[in-house]
């Protein structure tokens, strides 16, 4: 009877380690890929949606004591100003779920960072379904260049500024780094090439899901 009782002392200390542990990596997160989009195509409520959708989705994880940011830039035409990614989502370091060091600063993340399929996990800790699996959903939407930055106007690299569900396209990267080639822009983890439209469906038939990238500004 005191052996069985020590038994079961040592397996719920196990238990509460592994939990703690678990916590500790769940409260320093400050990087995830979305487990889901908002589900209007490249319509994201523009940036102010995509930052909230990012904020309720840290919150509904746990982290939600951080402030959120969606890694998207806009395009400068008419009165909109030409927004970058990279100037949204604070300084950094930034890790995932598991504590995996993303990057540790701005310029590590558009050099040489540690995004694939591995650590490019969601809010919950799960992985997300690269080129070799089905469905295949590793585009990322970012509108974005591979430095962060905002393409110049003219052809829709934002589907209207994250407010279109239909026409125009968005730029994407890929999250496990595939393409159909080995080249810079197949592997790019924010600008390999535009989507075939806004809509849901189009998104899914380019090899997305609407997911996104969530940076910790702070």
């Amino acid at each position: 009877m005191y052996r069985f009782s020590l038994s079961i002392l040592a397996l719920a200390a196990l238990v509460s380690f592994g939990s703690s542990t678990s916590l500790q990596a769940q409260s320093d997160m400050s990087f995830f890929v979305t487990s889901v989009g908002p589900g209007d195509g490249g319509n994201l409520g523009g940036l102010v949606g995509a930052d909230q959708h990012c904020q309720n989705l840290a919150t509904a994880a746990g982290a939600g004591n951080r402030t959120w940011r969606a890694y998207l830039s806009a395009v400068g035409a008419g009165s909109a100003a030409c927004v970058n990614a990279r100037n949204r989502i604070g300084q950094g370091p930034w890790r995932n779920y598991r504590g995996d060091t993303i990057a540790e600063n701005i310029d590590q993340l558009h050099s040489n960072n540690n995004i694939n399929k591995e650590t490019a996990l969601t809010e919950t800790g799960q992985t997300v379904n690269g080129r070799s699996d089905t469905p295949n959903m590793h585009d990322m939407l970012t509108g974005s260049t591979m430095e962060g930055r905002c393409f110049p106007p003219g052809t829709d690299t934002t589907c209207g500024n994250w407010t279109r569900n239909i026409d125009g396209g968005a730029q994407v990267g890929h999250h496990d780094r595939q393409g159909l080639d080995d080249s810079e822009a197949a592997r790019s983890w924010n600008s390999s090439h535009r989507s075939r439209g806004c809509s849901q469906q189009q998104l899914v038939s380019t090899g997305g899901n609407g997911l996104f990238y969530c940076f910790a500004i702070n």
